[in-house]
């Protein structure tokens, strides 16, 4: 599981913004080979790249990378180069079309020689970003089709002047109606059917998925498999079938460029543990078998020494409306190794939150095992994890894996530095209700969200066991799965930021000043500031940003008759001004309590109350008001990353690597043609 939204942080917290001393340098080169701007002499970087749409493009620093042995930096090298490989599968999950529109796209915007000053070609230069930032025609967050601001003659134009072929229905669907949604997971509809991503043939069914995992494969008796995670379901001849996502199998040509650089990986490993933890997934994408994923799972989860650590593989299932299969993710991390210890505190005093939480007692793990916690800096992402990043993952998703060997979290240190550094305080100012509010976000804002994510990560994701007998979530409640586990998550980090247990652990010496200051981030967050991100008359859909809504809609509702939550209009604004914090914490605990029922006792009918009636509809009066209030600020809600680029340094005569050097990209759109000529492993799908 992700946190994969900055939201939270970007939009409550004040922000600095850090400038370079020097201005980027480009030189006028070939557009598909990598350009690097030049760093000041004192090492400063200008950590924004550029702005589009409703995005803003940053770059990221690998703190300590200089320090590790060439051996780890190969690691490193190795192990960003297998991720990248993996690139396209991605774009094809997301989209059957994708890669064609992609390559065409691409090809007019290097080759076309005419207007660019004109409204269309402006227009057509950000819809191309767009499509970047989002890996496909349909938006990261909102999952709603791009539309283009310029029309379907202007496209055809571009394509003759530039010798493009883009023809058919690639063609016609960047401008009409069909697929317009990547994943809906709406109630009342046949969420499969009318989903355009690419995990389920076109003519498959809500019906047909459920009756094909009624029989399939599960694995072991109590120890069952993640099904469905890594193929396609199609049909073929009338006969539903998997095409699995393997070595000579769908993917293949990317997934044999992903295990040679595994292979690379191995043979630097940093221990027999790590070396055998990569054998394994290098295993898994030769076979695609789930038994051996598992394995590799367990493996993985349990290899805890070293400084470098990654992630990779068919991993989160929000992009499935049925929960089943995983979207191509990695990222490859560095061990921030001051933070981590700091922060395994949390981790070794697992068991103590779990025994403490007011969930019921049957719904409690008797032993939690091995929540391992770190703070890392990312040296590398792909797919789905790139260009848009989330800032906290816990894994492996598996339920009883995550029982039986325990989890591993991870916070991304150097991207949420990076977020930190892009903005200001002006929008915090425009939404806080008093200046109370302010000064606790100020003061304690950061560390907040800090450990509301490690909380939520180590503690949440871990915590709660499933009653005997009852199926996997994405089984019992299906489509809700995702939003209700992460609004778990988020209770439990919520619930516990107001103990005093945080103040004995050392993790804080103000425990009501930060837990005031992550409940109005919170509730600001959930239901006033997150709706930035939306059009005006959509629903809230993305998982994480549904559980946010229904939490604090939920908490704000129970809380009416004792006034634990204030709706105050001013000057014709709206704020909500929590007054009582304690009982405030007592009905986390109490929706805590509900959610983890659910859960544990798969009570679909509950989830879908809960979600329907509190997550998705949006007050269009609060949300006309809070996009208007946004106008005046420069800052846009949504972020997305180029990622540094590892350059070797290799001896001629010995054709050996001497060392590995950091380069920071010049150029958004620079990156982007450059992985799309030297990590194309895909030929152009349906």
């Amino acid at each position: 599981m992700k946190l994969k939204s900055i939201a939270g942080l970007a939009l409550a917290a004040g922000m600095l913004f850090s400038c370079a001393e020097k201005k980027e340098e480009v030189s006028k080169t070939d557009p598909y080979e990598a350009q690097f701007i030049e760093v000041a002499e004192n090492g400063k970087m200008e950590f924004k790249v550029e702005e589009f749409g409703d995005v803003d493009i940053l770059r990221y620093e690998i703190p300590g990378f200089d320090e590790l042995t060439l051996k780890e930096k190969k690691l490193v090298y190795y192990l960003t180069q297998a991720g990248l490989s993996g690139r396209d599968i991605m774009w094809d999950q997301n989209y059957r079309h994708n890669l064609t529109i992609r390559k065409a796209l691409e090809n007019v915007y290097v080759n076309y020689e005419g207007d660019k000053t004109s409204d269309d070609w402006k227009a057509f230069e950000e819809y191309l970003k767009m499509v970047w930032v989002s890996n496909g025609i349909h938006h990261h967050n909102s999952n709603d089709k791009l539309k283009p601001a310029f029309s379907k003659a202007y496209l055809e134009s571009l394509l003759t002047d530039t010798n493009t072929t883009l023809q058919g229905e690639a063609l016609e669907v960047i401008f009409n109606d069909k697929d317009n949604k990547k994943v809906n997971k709406k109630d009342g509809v046949d969420n499969v059917l009318v989903s355009a991503v690419n995990f389920y043939g076109p003519d498959i069914t809500n019906a047909d998925v459920e009756e094909f995992y009624k029989t399939a494969y599960k694995g072991p008796e109590g120890r069952p498999i993640e099904a469905g995670l890594n193929s396609k379901l199609v049909r073929e001849n009338g006969k539903l079938v998997e095409k699995v996502w393997k070595s000579g199998g769908m993917y293949g040509e990317a997934i044999d460029k992903i295990i040679y650089w595994l292979e690379k990986a191995k043979g630097v490993a940093e221990n027999e543990k790590q070396a055998k933890t990569l054998g394994l997934l290098i295993e898994y994408y030769k076979t695609g078998s789930l038994d051996t994923w598992d394995q590799y799972c367990i493996s993985w989860a349990t290899s805890t020494e070293g400084n470098i650590d990654w992630i990779n593989g068919f991993i989160e299932v929000y992009n499935d409306p049925k929960g089943y299969r995983g979207s191509y993710e990695t990222i490859v991390q560095v061990k921030d190794v001051d933070m981590s210890k700091k922060m395994a505190v949390l981790s070794e005093n697992a068991q103590w939150f779990e025994d403490n939480s007011p969930l019921i007692d049957s719904h409690k793990k008797k032993n939690v095992v091995g929540v391992s916690y770190k703070s890392i800096n990312v040296a590398g992402e792909a797919g789905d994890a790139s260009p848009k990043t989330p800032i906290g993952v816990n894994l492996p998703n598996n339920n009883w894996i995550r029982q039986e060997h325990g989890s591993k979290s991870v916070s991304l240190a150097n991207i949420i530095n990076a977020y930190g550094q892009n903005g200001g305080s002006g929008r915090l100012k425009e939404f806080v209700h008093d200046d109370e509010e302010l000064q606790l976000e100020l003061k304690y804002g950061k560390l907040a969200d800090k450990l509301h994510t490690s909380l939520h990560e180590v503690i949440g994701h871990a915590s709660g066991q499933i009653n005997p007998g009852i199926g996997q979530p994405k089984e019992t409640l299906k489509n809700y799965a995702s939003t209700l586990e992460e609004g778990r998550a988020d209770l439990v980090g919520l619930y516990y930021l107001m103990d005093p247990k945080l103040k004995e652990l050392g993790l804080v010496e103000d425990t009501e000043g930060v837990g005031k200051a992550a409940y109005d981030g919170y509730i600001r967050n959930g239901l006033m500031t997150q709706l930035v991100r939306l059009k005006l008359g959509d629903d809230v859909e993305e998982d994480h940003m549904v559980n946010r809504q229904w939490v604090s809609a939920w908490v704000f509702e129970k809380g009416q008759k004792d006034n634990v939550i204030e709706k105050v209009t001013r000057d014709g604004k709206t704020y909500y001004d929590i007054k009582d914090y304690v009982k405030l914490r007592e009905l986390f605990g109490e929706l805590l309590r509900e959610t983890q029922r659910i859960k544990s006792e798969g009570d679909f009918e509950a989830a879908r109350a809960l979600v329907e009636g509190y997550g998705i509809k949006v007050d269009q009066k609060i949300h006309a008001e809070v996009l208007k209030r946004n106008e005046q600020f420069k800052a846009n809600p949504n972020g997305g990353f180029v990622n540094p680029v590892l350059v070797p340094d290799m001896d001629a005569t010995a054709n050996e690597i001497t060392d590995i050097k950091i380069k920071q990209p010049a150029a958004f759109d620079n990156q982007m043609l450059y992985y799309s000529k030297n990590y194309s492993f895909l030929s152009d799908r349906k």
